[in-house]
């Protein structure tokens, strides 16, 4: 019973499936905590609020604690049941492991400030700063910053790289600047540190005017700092970009691939196999009533249904398909046009072959040539028996 609660409990707080309902309310009901707890925190610097509403808020922060409190044991506890970080190790090793991982330190900062304050003088501004840094947790529920954590882990070297370029010249311009600048205003550019502000702020390009050269030399190299630092500053951002659009690719790769592995059709093929049909077909999602196909017109792609279902309008009654089913084969494996139209009954998440990609994928798969062909002798037998041609 104990293991099944403690498999259950890590379903929910670590790997909810896609289907699951409560790991998914579990997570939206911890973001709304975080997101409300740093509210609370913005409100409580209001003197007004926080002298009519403390019992209030320390009501809630109370609240707060315990659940984080219960969700970080809970995490601890159930942490042996992650199957590649508990290979080869003790209970107690994993667990350590797991302590000392960025998510669980951010989980525990988020409410051991709470309990040291029971024990030792600690200066309410300070608190504040650490209930803020609660909306760390986000990282565990927020996809967004989940990709933006990886974006950043990934490019660190490229980043690093960057940031040691842009120090270089901050470096350079200020003691430049230093050397031009020195005689005419000793105060403001007394030493290579004094004039790092205004290399930080021109390289910058904010130019906030309370230190600015005043020899002719320093104006023309001001301005040339002022033009790498528009080309060095885009560095950084050029990297997260081209990093940013890699993760969503390879996001996009694996969630097709997924759809692709749960379609009856494809399941018996190997991984690689697998992978090279993801890479031909596209996931959309389309609302209930869309038309996907009408009867008539010409074929361009067929469809396999990972969730939802459809109907499709033949005689003598519609028929419906619904998960693993797929349509849209007739018209591309005769050449003709589409012979039904199919509407989408309720939400359907559907995987789209295109008809170059479907003769691709035929000539390299003889045995979904032939599941397929099987499939249209059947349909067309139906279509015929009730009457209706190609």
């Amino acid at each position: 019973m104990t293991a099944l609660l403690k498999t259950r409990i890590f379903e929910i707080i670590e790997s909810p499936e896609p289907g699951d309902w409560e790991g998914r309310w579990f997570d939206r009901f911890m973001v709304v905590l975080i997101l409300a707890n740093v509210f609370a925190v913005i409100l409580e610097t209001v003197e007004e609020l926080a002298l009519a509403h403390g019992a209030f808020f320390l009501g809630f922060e109370v609240f707060s604690v315990t659940i984080f409190t219960i969700e970080y044991l809970s995490r601890l506890w159930v942490c042996t049941e992650n199957k590649i970080a508990a290979t080869g190790g003790h209970p107690i090793i994993v667990r350590l492991k797991y302590a000392l991982t960025p998510g669980a330190l951010i989980d525990l900062v988020a409410f051991l400030p709470f309990y040291l304050s029971m024990f030792l003088t600690i200066d309410l501004r300070f608190m504040r700063i650490f209930r803020l840094m609660r909306l760390l947790k986000l990282t565990r529920y927020s996809p967004a910053l989940e990709s933006f954590a990886t974006v950043i882990r990934s490019e660190s070297r490229t980043l690093g790289a960057a940031v040691l370029v842009m120090a270089i010249l901050l470096v350079f311009a200020a003691s430049f600047v230093y050397l031009l600048e020195k005689k005419t205003q000793p105060e403001a550019f007394a030493s290579i540190p004094h004039s790092m502000w205004w290399a930080l702020a021109t390289l910058t390009t904010v130019g906030y005017g309370d230190v600015t050269p005043a020899t002719l030399g320093g104006k023309l190299f001001g301005a040339v700092i002022m033009i790498l630092g528009i080309g060095m500053f885009a560095l950084p951002t050029g990297i997260l970009a081209t990093g940013f659009s890699r993760e969503i690719r390879k996001r996009e790769f694996i969630l097709t691939w997924r759809l692709v592995a749960g379609t009856p059709l494809f399941s018996h093929l190997d991984a690689l196999r697998i992978a090279e049909i993801a890479n031909l077909l596209h996931p959309k999602k389309v609302p209930p009533g869309y038309t996907i196909v009408k009867q008539g017109k010409a074929a361009h792609s067929m469809y396999f249904i990972v969730s939802g279902e459809v109907e499709v309008e033949v005689p003598p009654q519609p028929r419906r398909l619904a998960g693993g089913g797929f349509f849209g084969e007739i018209a591309l494996l005769t050449e003709s046009k589409r012979t039904a139209t199919v509407t989408a009954v309720t939400e359907c998440q559907l995987l789209i072959l295109e008809v170059v990609d479907f003769r691709q994928l035929l000539d390299v798969s003889p045995e979904l040539h032939d599941l397929l062909t099987e499939a249209m002798k059947d349909r067309l037998a139906q279509l015929r028996a009730a009457g209706q041609t190609d």
